[in-house]
């Protein structure tokens, strides 16, 4: 039991070493492209801190077990909604940009109420699961967002960075080197010794990546937002969040789904009804208050929000 939790902790220990190496070799070459922060955050940023998700998930669908796998991508989003984004706004409220609040949030919204229909088996399919068809459905879905984040926000101009914090090739290529080795391991360990802990206590699979799994994973998008706020770059917080549930749910649910796919839990309705109700006060928080802002009190009611849903789930 003890030895396992040591593994978890070396494993969350180097998934955020890795995400962030990860995202600082990634994030100087979209700078050195002239990218904008937006686009980055959207991107770049939201792909790295996503990649122990990916990595997890898609250990956990070569053991064959689904209810980790969408414990972790439901837990790991709403975590991000309701904490990281409440979080950030607590500490300073978040200013939004117009297609953010009409065009990258609605979308957020939007893939969630994809994955649901497509997991209830609500558009005809005989079993409710994620199916390897359904699967390319949503990597069809990510490549059209990913042309749209290349065609409308990844030409915007971006701000010089000073010459001192323009990596090397060599520098870049490392960092990103070195934080996929420690993303492949780390997920490997979390995986593994959350299963064994899940076994010991008998605590079910779905209940684990709903809180330790998602959790953990989801360190890397949380520093990430923090730091980027307490610079005063709202665009790389936001961006980095809702570009990370964007993810979540088109690139690493289906990945997971092509190497097996993926039993549906209808259990996990509860779940996914908490992260569209989420997303939809995120919308509505836009209006108001001061408008396109995400306020204090309404990062407030986020994370008394979360705090009461972990709670009735867990008692």
């Amino acid at each position: 039991m003890i030895v396992a939790l040591l593994w978890i902790i070396l494993g969350f220990a180097l998934l955020i070493f890795g995400a962030d190496a990860l995202v600082k070799g990634a994030s100087a070459l979209a700078k050195r492209l002239k990218m904008s922060d937006l686009a980055i955050g959207l991107t770049i940023v939201a792909f790295g801190t996503s990649a122990p998700e990916l990595v997890v998930s898609s250990a956990a669908s070569l053991n064959q077990q689904p209810d980790l796998i969408l414990g972790n991508v439901i837990g790991s989003n709403n975590f991000n909604l309701f904490i990281i984004l409440g979080l950030v706004a607590l500490l300073k409220p978040i200013t939004v940009q117009k297609g953010m609040v009409w065009i990258e949030i609605p979308i957020s919204l939007g893939v969630v109420a994809i994955l649901f229909v497509l997991s209830n088996a609500l558009l005809g399919a005989e079993v409710a699961s994620v199916s390897r068809l359904d699967a390319i459905l949503l990597l069809v879905l990510f490549a059209g967002f990913m042309f749209y984040v290349y065609k409308g926000l990844a030409k915007e101009s971006s701000e010089d960075i000073p010459p001192e914090k323009i990596y090397s090739t060599t520098k870049m290529i490392s960092f990103i080197v070195l934080g996929l080795g420690g993303l492949v391991l780390g997920g490997h360990l979390v995986v593994t010794s959350a299963t064994d802990i899940a076994i010991t206590f008998g605590v079910s699979d779905k209940v684990i990546g709903l809180t330790i799994v998602a959790t953990g994973t989801s360190l890397p998008e949380l520093v990430t937002s923090v730091v980027a706020a307490l610079k005063n770059n709202a665009d790389i917080a936001i961006g980095n969040v809702i570009g990370s549930n964007i993810f979540n749910v088109l690139l690493i649910v289906p990945i997971s789904a092509l190497i097996h796919p993926i039993a549906y839990n209808s259990s996990f309705n509860l779940d996914l009804f908490v992260l569209l109700g989420g997303s939809f006060f995120l919308f509505i928080a836009m209006f108001t208050g001061k408008a396109k802002r995400l306020d204090r009190w309404e990062a407030l009611v986020l994370i008394i929000s979360f705090v009461g849903y972990t709670l009735y789930m867990l008692f």
